[in-house]
């Protein structure tokens, strides 16, 4: 265990590993939660990340926000903890899915004080074969952002290639194969093309979350006076699927939203 640093909001749940070993704080803390309201919660009371680093006399610890959030609002957080409690907080949101993640392959992006973040790349590296540096705190967020739109886009595109492939009859299964050797081939497809193929879209990346990392695509947009037509019929999409209760299925199942669309087309 050594060497191995542990952390839990429960501080008695790391205790035995602590008996093996590990250290219960280290000078910089890893999160990949949801949104801000949950980085936060990690912060404060006796048992928090702030009274664990100044137990532990650790003067400057650093605080790295690997979730999907919004550009605006880490920007602002990334301030606010530097300033009343000296931590610094790098932005640096990933993609990749499930798949990267457990072979270390992840595409790590960015933001907040350059010299803390290239003080990082070792770790970053250790997860991820695609790691840059983006810019000054939410660059990192912005550009998870900008791959979202694409996500968001090309789950949506090809739900709606099945559906039209199935209305004619197609094999979809050769369908697949030859969008995945062509120029329509994507991550998407290599990683979730089955899901088009046996309609078992449970697990994975929610749709839920889908729909929140859209907003912060929006919000985004129009802060900086931009139009994103594409990303705003997506979003109406997703909001649809959230609000017909399928929030939980993966985000590809999209493809039922469409499908039920189109049954209400014929049905009238």
């Amino acid at each position: 265990m050594e060497g191995l640093t542990v952390w839990n909001r429960t501080a008695a749940k790391t205790e035995p590993l602590v008996r093996l070993g590990a250290r219960a704080a280290a000078d910089v803390v890893l999160t990949i939660l949801p949104d801000l309201e949950q980085v936060e919660s990690l912060l404060a009371g006796d048992n928090g990340l702030l009274a664990g680093w100044a137990a532990k006399g650790i003067k400057e610890p650093v605080l790295v926000v690997h979730g999907t959030v919004s550009p605006t609002a880490v920007a602002a957080f990334v301030q606010q903890l530097f300033r009343d409690h000296g931590v610094r907080v790098l932005d640096a949101p990933v993609s990749g899915g499930t798949a990267g993640a457990e072979n270390g392959t992840l595409s790590i992006m960015v933001g907040g004080d350059e010299p803390v973040a290239r003080s990082l790349e070792p770790v970053f590296q250790a997860m991820g074969t695609t790691v840059r540096y983006m810019g000054p705190a939410g660059s990192g967020a912005l550009a998870k952002a900008c791959n979202q739109v694409i996500v968001a886009a090309t789950v949506t595109a090809v739900s709606e290639a099945m559906l039209l492939a199935r209305s004619g009859n197609l094999d979809l299964a050769v369908m697949l194969e030859l969008l995945r050797g062509g120029l329509a081939n994507s991550e998407v497809l290599r990683q979730k093309g089955e899901r088009w193929l046996t309609g078992d879209f449970t697990g994975g990346g929610s749709a839920r979350n889908q729909l929140k990392d859209l907003g912060f695509v929006l919000d985004a947009a129009t802060t900086r006076g931009l139009e994103l037509p594409v990303s705003t019929a997506v979003n109406e999409l997703f909001e649809e699927m959230v609000a017909n209760g399928d929030g939980a299925l993966d985000h590809t199942g999209i493809h039922e939203t469409l499908a039920k669309r189109s049954q209400q087309v014929a049905e009238r």
